[in-house]
């Protein structure tokens, strides 16, 4: 799946810069003017990474990243913050604030792209991987197979987008609302309640007698792929 990067920047000519450049090395990318517009947008959707700038109307970028890494479902999302302040004791202050890496303007637009393909990395190691793994679950995107063990496992186009999702995001919890953005798309209108339906048909899937649920339901918030010792049934 293509990774999708939050643009939060009020600048036009940077978002645009910012924009074309992530797009044309194979990135999507969302769009928020303010730190509030940026909070609304990430109840929506869960990005990969924030490209967050400091200086924002309404909302400082220090603030829209310590509310970031306070709510649960985002408080591990990568963030790299933008700014023109340049000073040590700025960028101190935005690494403590819970940014990953801290960006001066200007910049060069590829070192950029660099920057964003490497914290994204950290932080999902199978991003680039053509297998991706967690617990006793493997999945071969090249081969388009799923296993359990030595089991195979048979998926529908919807639940195999749906495991990999979760594979990729290990330990993070998303909302219906995020699963449905991420996994059917943002403009395809689909009840909630569907996201409830393909959980239990991948549920069925992967688990046979005995074997722990690896995806964990999280009352009144989502759903994650969690370790099973950790995991409880819906």
């Amino acid at each position: 799946m293509q990774p999708l990067v939050l643009i939060v920047e009020d600048d036009p000519g940077l978002v645009e810069l910012l924009k074309y450049n992530l797009e044309k090395a194979g990135f999507g990318t969302a769009i928020a003017r303010d730190g509030e517009e940026a909070m609304v947008v990430l109840a929506e959707r869960t990005p990969d990474l924030v490209l967050l700038d400091w200086m924002l109307p309404i909302t400082s970028g220090i603030e829209v990243c310590r509310r970031i890494r306070r709510q649960p479902g985002t408080r591990d999302l990568p963030i790299i913050m933008l700014t023109a302040r340049g000073e040590e004791g700025d960028r101190v202050r935005g690494l403590e604030s819970g940014a990953d890496d801290y960006v001066t303007k200007p910049f060069s637009p590829s070192e950029l792209v660099a920057r964003v393909r490497a914290v994204i990395r950290r932080a999902r190691p199978g991003v680039d991987a053509e297998r991706l793994e967690f617990a006793d679950l493997a999945m071969d995107l090249v081969a388009h197979r799923v296993t359990r063990g030595q089991r195979r496992v048979h998926l529908g186009p919807t639940e195999f987008r749906l495991m990999r999702y979760f594979l990729e995001h290990p330990g993070r919890v998303f909302s219906r609302e995020q699963l449905l953005n991420a996994v059917w798309g943002h403009d395809v209108y689909v009840e909630p309640r569907t996201v409830d339906v393909h959980i239990r048909r991948l549920r069925k899937a992967i688990n046979e007698a005995g074997e722990p649920d690896i995806i964990r339901t999280v009352r009144a918030a989502g759903y994650a792929l969690d370790q099973p010792e950790e995991t409880a049934d819906a």
